[in-house]
């Protein structure tokens, strides 16, 4: 039996923070938390599927969203394959008005206030945490521009880091247990190969490299994506992978500094 596809809106407001709705009584899973949205209809895009939720559900018009990830979830009802867009705040207007008994609640990514939460977004919602842009390097970990996300190799690792970063085909150090573990890949087939991290760190050497990246993203990802590149190729490249659901971007200035 095929999947029933979903769309999923990770709407943002001015303050930064993203909006979760409940499950309203009558639903499967009802009272647990959620990003808002629903089945795509015949016929329709997804983004299309996208606006007709919103504008049902709470009352507001999207005008434009951001594929982020894919998720293939089975429930006991049913297997869905969801689609999920990232809206920023000023690319939707209007009240949130919960039309259908649901509550809402404004959460700030990374420390949610309200629970349960439905199981196929647990992933999703540690996701939403990583920030959208880093400095540094493989060899000396990445941080964050407020330095509160900090991603290590295994030598310089410790448990004050977010996240530990490997080579696609590396094994995890048994005496390691970081909160998320990333994976460095350089190409489609070790991308593949590296489906068991919570976040890809996709090195981008040349124009060809960014072809594939921007290539797979349009093809669908299940996990965030971020891009290490070089100036030049962040400036070619990066407009069109952000439309297509890249998470972060890194610019590599190793040819400057160290």
């Amino acid at each position: 039996m095929k999947p029933v596809q979903v769309v999923a809106g990770v709407v943002y407001n001015a303050a930064g923070e993203i909006l979760l709705t409940s499950r309203p009584a009558g639903k499967a899973y009802a009272g647990y938390w959620e990003f808002a949205g629903g089945k795509v209809e015949a016929g329709e895009s997804l983004f299309d599927a996208l606006k007709r939720e919103f504008e049902e559900e709470l009352g507001i018009t999207i005008t434009r969203a951001r594929p982020w990830l894919q998720k293939i979830h089975a429930y006991e009802h049913a297997t869905v394959h969801l689609h999920f867009f990232r809206i920023a705040a000023d690319a939707w207007y209007g009240t949130v008005s919960p039309r259908e008994g649901q509550q809402l609640a404004w959460q700030r990514a990374g420390a949610y206030a309200v629970s349960p939460m439905l199981p196929a977004n647990a992933a999703l919602l540690n996701a939403l945490a990583i920030p959208a842009t880093f400095s540094g390097n493989p060899q000396h970990g990445f941080y964050s521009t407020d330095g509160a996300y900090r991603i290590a190799p295994p030598s310089l690792f410790h448990s004050g880091h977010d996240a530990l970063l490997l080579d696609a085909h590396a094994p995890q150090p048994a005496t390691v247990q970081p909160r998320a573990v990333w994976r460095s890949v350089g190409n489609l087939a070790e991308f593949k190969q590296a489906q068991d991290a919570d976040a890809l760190l996709w090195r981008v050497e040349n124009d060809s490299a960014a072809q594939t990246l921007l290539h797979t993203l349009q093809q669908g990802v299940s996990l965030p994506v971020a891009a290490y590149a070089r100036a030049d190729v962040c400036a070619r490249h990066a407009p069109a992978w952000r439309d297509a659901g890249l998470h972060a971007l890194i610019e590599n200035r190793e040819s400057v500094t160290v």
